[in-house]
């Protein structure tokens, strides 16, 4: 059986289609202002680098906020769900879910089956996505990679009070003008994110193992942050970013909508 899941995000979609239980192709772009047109650009391209026709396609599940807006897809599923199916998949062991991406974060507990046990969500506020941290790299003037590498390197910790984006850089300017190691400054805006997702991962209730997936898993210095704000180790799998798209194919496969 040939299918496809698309995850179409606020800031990238991901796409993965998978023959049977092998993934056969996948890819990733910037959503942009015209997601409909892009998702279509990114079907076709993974469809051709797969070596696929269209007219091989047996089941297409979308996910994300513009799923149902995704003219090919043929059933949808919720991106809670989603990652729940693409975590339990790959992961069998996973019983706590934190996925942190660049516009949202949320945290699921679910149970052996990969049944959705609660969930909670943080989207009223970026300071706990990886925009936060895309900001705060700015107001550092250095690149998302050495943000992230400044962050470990750092000998102190600092505590940054800011609760938005806006406040959050004025309050990195303000360190800066107190001579504070770039380093520092890094590590307190990472601390500051993992005690947010923190927080929502309590909400539902810590159970192991957690694994964390979304884009901020790639961060290195997000990562050791969040491992000491919960005080257990974190599962982090090969590319974090591709779950809810994994989800959604692995909701193709049984052909359905959940």
């Amino acid at each position: 059986m040939i299918v496809t899941g698309i995850d179409v995000g606020g800031r990238n979609i991901h796409l993965v289609i998978k023959k049977d239980d092998q993934i056969v192709g996948k890819g990733v772009v910037l959503s942009g202002i015209k997601k409909l047109k892009v998702a279509e650009f990114l079907y076709q391209h993974v469809l051709q680098q797969a070596g696929l026709e269209r007219k091989e396609m047996e089941y297409v599940v979308a996910t994300g906020s513009a799923a149902k807006r995704i003219s090919f897809a043929r059933g949808y599923i919720s991106e809670i769900n989603a990652d729940a199916l693409g975590v339990i998949r790959r992961i069998p062991s996973g019983r706590t879910i934190l996925d942190i991406g660049a516009e949202e974060g949320r945290a699921i507990r679910m149970d052996a089956e990969g049944k959705v046990l609660d969930f909670a969500i943080n989207e009223k506020c970026a300071a706990g996505t990886g925009t936060f941290v895309e900001a705060m790299a700015r107001a550092l003037e250095v690149s998302l990679e050495e943000f992230s590498k400044l962050a470990l390197q750092s000998t102190r910790s600092i505590p940054m009070n800011a609760q938005c984006v806006v406040f959050g850089e004025s309050e990195v300017i303000s360190l800066i003008h107190q001579n504070v190691p770039k380093s520092d400054i890094s590590r307190a805006a990472l601390d500051a994110i993992a005690a947010r997702v923190g927080s929502l991962a309590r909400i539902v209730g810590l159970e192991r193992e957690v694994v964390l997936i979304g884009g901020m898993a790639k961060n290195e210095g997000f990562v050791d942050s969040l491992k000491k704000n919960l005080q257990m180790p974190l599962i982090v799998p090969d590319d974090p970013d591709y779950f809810g798209a994994l989800g959604a194919a692995e909701a193709a496969l049984s052909g359905g909508m959940k």
